[in-house]
């Protein structure tokens, strides 16, 4: 059981020290927590992300979340031209690690064709029966193709 400490012994440099650490892509912690709470979020957010990465590679980023979806940890798993691996016991082990409550995926199609390929849909079938094992949630997994998105979830398929 978490205890909280009296208001009083909290100072304005103490609530900084107490902010939700976030470890990025180079390792380092970070005191600004992104929220990833719902899918225009995520989209953005990715959205971003991919808009700096080489579009003829492709690039799979795993965001573990709190239950307020806060980013705890971003990852990101490279890939090729022909695809990215999904590392479904990597990605387990880190949301055990971190203790998250929730995954989001995001990965981009070097072809552009945003909607999911037969291999995406049945990976991902696999990591969201085995995260629900451990209580973790997959949230969502977009992908991301020419400037166009598509979302498992909006599709049905999460």
């Amino acid at each position: 059981m978490l205890h909280q400490r009296p208001r009083s012994t909290v100072t304005p440099s103490r609530r900084v020290a107490l902010a939700p650490r976030i470890t990025g892509l180079d390792g380092l912690p970070s005191i600004a927590p992104i929220i990833l709470a719902g899918e225009q979020a995520a989209r953005d957010y990715f959205g971003a992300l991919f808009a700096t990465r080489d579009p003829a590679t492709e690039t799979l980023f795993v965001a573990h979340l709190d239950s307020a979806s806060r980013c705890l940890h971003l990852a990101r798993h490279g890939g090729d031209r022909e695809g990215a691996e999904l590392p479904v016991r990597t990605i387990l082990t880190d949301a055990l690690l971190r203790g998250s409550k929730g995954i989001i995926l995001a990965h981009n199609h070097p072809s552009g064709d945003p909607r999911p390929s037969a291999a995406d849909r049945q990976s991902t079938r696999r990591l969201a029966l085995a995260s629900e094992a451990i209580g973790v949630t997959l949230l969502d997994h977009l992908v991301f193709g020419a400037g166009e998105w598509t979302s498992f979830r909006r599709i049905g398929l999460l």
